[in-house]
């Protein structure tokens, strides 16, 4: 629990609190959801004994009206919220788990129910406040595989008890639940999120909705069954309507009767069409058509919605929208915008006057051939904006490499540099996402004499950058810089100093925490010097499919809060060494790859399909090794200077075999110093069928392998002459080791 709350600044405060949070934290039941959640709440109070003795001795940990899989702890910190962050709390728990949802699309859901109070200008700040107190209470958690906490989860535990607490108003339910069309019928609700996967047999009608003539929110995911005559009017009171992966082109016509409709969005969808008549609906401020493929064209009456917020074509087929656009000026998040030059169709300058964006998304600028149009867009005098996409249509194909053998001229190169020279945003900008750009040059404003007016910028992302020959050397000086990520880059073939600035009197990057370098196919140098102070709060880094032989000098010395190197598919990496910090390494199909040694806090290493490494030294600090080869015929020799608490290999069934034959095989004095030993093989449907399982003390190995498996005969459970002690198949099971149901012997 201490852990938890704590942070580098406050330690001897916590360390005064420690009695108390050993209290707190029994009271938790040793549940590491409920230290996290208690851990949330407790960092939104003083650092005060008499705050923490008011939470442990709280009447709510004796509470009795909660069913008694629910958590108290998280009873406690829901009552702990303000009545106004309470109900976005429970709305977001109506949110299907199996679908990603958005920061903006849960705040755009918030707004429309009427959660948030306060100026119409500043709603979506509110709701950004909201959204990352209930990160902080770690009542949702981030998704990481997004950036800058843009998606997030909730733990079924957590979302167990929001619904409980919103029983009487909202039901969110899988089809399959038992119950769930009688609930339907006996109770009205507002609020109706249902999901449904694809492959269930089990129907779901829509009239059998029919009768919740209240609801203000319907969440729809996965195929619902519709009847031509089926109608949206059903729900005269609908506020929220989120339709996902679902045939609703039966309902676009009745879309427009829902005269108290504020949010919009249809994803994954069969709809080519909005409704004419969608003008109409006066209230609507938020609109999202993601990822439907048949939709191209909106309709012109779309510019008198004057209330609209929100505004998605993101992966959408949609290529025109109507002249005129620049009247929605209420717009605060545009994606998806269709760069234009037709004269009959809207084109970048009707951006200019949208002063209020915060986020902007334009796509195909590769049809933009004046730049003055880019110019008319005021992207420098948008001061609120803080997200940018800007993208082309890539050309480049799986490989990496520019899918036309003509390539790109360099008047292609030059226009396109140009039009982006003229898209240049305010100083204000959090989050750049350049996409499919193929000028030789990044754009200007990204330059060391530009670049550092940028002094908010947290977030860079740049895919798909064709003809870029370098990476930008303006990025070192931005003081908030936290995350790079550039993918797919194959004329860039080295990384020279300028991209540290050496002459910086200050360390370069001195924000920089994570760095991703992926599909530079080309890749071969960096020079990062071992006197140039770089990069000092980096921890982590990925680096994939790029020609590299090592990792520069510089990068060891001064990265010195590494925590995480991932490598893989690298085709020349001869070593990885010195890395003091590292506590995680994954290196994978590395054919080149011989040395790994120096990284004396290295925890966990995974190493997949790497057959020339033969040395593995200075990590005597490792916890768990993960080894997977099929090809592999012995275990390494390294294995015998390698102690992990565990150790888990996915290898031949040849090699298994031999493992399996314990202390009269040839592996044993490669493994069996090691104190938990898991090893796979898989069948020929790649499921992992064969196992040996081992345990140094008490010393105890099972496996479903025999001689006969591996000459392709029925296998029968081994019989080893090693002590089995059925209290440790117990344990094996209860660690996971091996399922219930799996045919052991012990």
């Amino acid at each position: 629990l201490l852990t938890v709350i704590s942070s580098e600044t406050d330690g001897p405060e916590v360390d005064m609190l420690k009695d108390i949070g050993l209290q707190i934290a029994v009271k938790c039941g040793g549940l590491p959801l409920a230290v996290k959640v208690m851990g949330g709440l407790l960092c939104q109070k003083d650092k005060q004994r008499h705050e923490w003795n008011m939470v442990l001795n709280d009447s709510i940990w004796s509470a009795s009206e909660m069913p008694e899989e629910l958590n108290y702890s998280i009873y406690f910190s829901y009552e702990d919220l303000p009545p106004s962050i309470k109900q976005c709390f429970l709305y977001y728990s109506l949110l299907p788990k199996s679908a990603a949802w958005s920061k903006n699309g849960s705040i755009g859901m918030w707004i429309s129910e009427g959660f948030l109070h306060g100026t119409s200008a500043d709603l979506e700040e509110l709701g950004s406040k909201y959204y990352k107190e209930l990160i902080l209470r770690n009542l949702i958690e981030p998704v990481t595989i997004w950036s800058d906490q843009q998606v997030c989860s909730m733990h079924d535990v957590v979302r167990s008890f929001a619904q409980f607490v919103a029983r009487d108003e909202a039901l969110a339910a899988h089809s399959g639940d038992t119950g769930f069309i009688s609930k339907l019928s006996a109770h009205k609700f507002l609020r109706l999120s249902m999901e449904k996967n694809v492959s269930e047999s089990d129907g779901l009608d829509w009239s059998s909705l029919h009768a919740q003539k209240t609801l203000r929110t319907l969440i729809l995911v996965g195929p619902i069954s519709m009847k031509p005559s089926d109608s949206i009017v059903d729900f005269p009171c609908l506020r929220t309507l989120h339709a996902e992966s679902i045939d609703v082109a039966v309902l676009v016509e009745s879309l427009g009767k829902l005269k108290h409709l504020r949010y919009l969005l249809i994803q994954k969808s069969n709809i080519s069409s909005l409704p004419d008549n969608i003008g109409n609906m006066k209230f609507l401020q938020f609109i999202g058509l993601v990822e439907c493929q048949q939709f191209v064209k909106v309709p012109h009456s779309i510019l008198k919605l004057g209330q609209l917020r929100y505004l998605n074509f993101y992966d959408s087929s949609v290529n025109s929208i109507p002249r005129g656009f620049c009247v929605l000026t209420n717009l605060r998040n545009l994606r998806g915008f269709p760069a234009q030059t037709d004269g009959v169709w809207c084109s970048l300058d009707e951006l200019g006057p949208l002063s209020e964006l915060r986020s902007l998304g334009v796509q195909r600028l590769e049809n933009v051939s004046v730049t003055s149009s880019a110019a008319k867009a005021k992207l420098g005098e948008k001061v609120h904006l803080t997200h940018l996409f800007l993208y082309c249509s890539s050309i480049l194909g799986d490989d990496g490499l520019i899918k036309d053998e003509k390539g790109v001229s360099e008047e292609e190169q030059r226009q396109i540099a140009g039009v982006f020279d003229e898209l240049c945003p305010s100083p204000s900008l959090e989050y750049l996402d350049i996409n499919g750009f193929f000028g030789r040059r990044l754009p200007r404003w990204m330059t060391s004499r530009s670049a550092a007016v940028f002094k908010s910028l947290r977030i860079i992302l740049m895919y798909d950058l064709a003809c870029c020959t370098q990476l930008p050397d303006g990025l070192c000086q931005l003081p908030c810089l936290q995350e790079i990520d550039t993918r797919r880059a194959p004329a860039i073939k080295r990384v020279g100093p300028e991209f540290l600035q050496p002459h910086l009197a200050t360390a370069a990057f001195p924000r920089l925490q994570k760095m991703c370098l992926v599909d530079m196919v080309e890749w071969e140098e960096w020079e990062w010097e071992e006197q140039v102070q770089a990069m000092p709060l980096l921890e982590v880094l990925e680096l994939e499919n790029c020609r590299l032989r090592c990792l520069p000098p510089g990068l060891a010395s001064h990265a010195r809060a590494l925590k995480s190197i991932s490598a893989q598919n690298n085709q020349h990496l001869n070593s990885l060494e010195n890395f003091a910090s590292v506590v995680e390494l994954e290196v994978a199909k590395s054919p080149d790859l011989e040395r790994i040694t120096n990284l004396p806090n290295l925890r966990k290493l995974e190493i997949e399909t790497c057959p020339k490494l033969k040395v593995l030294e200075g990590i005597c600090a490792l916890q768990r090794l993960v080894l997977e080869d099929y090809a592999m015929e012995t275990l390494p020799e390294y294995m015998r200077d390698v102690n992990p608490r565990h150790f888990e290999l996915r290898c031949s069934l040849t090699l298994l075999t031999s493992i399996a034959a314990g202390q009269s095989g040839p592996e044993w004095d490669r493994f069996s110093h090691i104190d938990h030993v898991k090893a796979y093989a898989p069948d020929e449907n790649n499921t992992r069928k064969w196992y040996v399982l081992y345990t140094r003390e008490p010393c105890s190995l099972i496996t479903n392998v025999s001689h006969s498996t591996s000459a392709g005969k029925s296998a029968q459970p081994c019989h080893l002459n090693v002590l089995f002690h059925s209290v440790h198949l117990t344990r094996l099971v209860d660690s996971g080791y091996v399922e219930e149901d799996q045919e052991v012997v012990s």
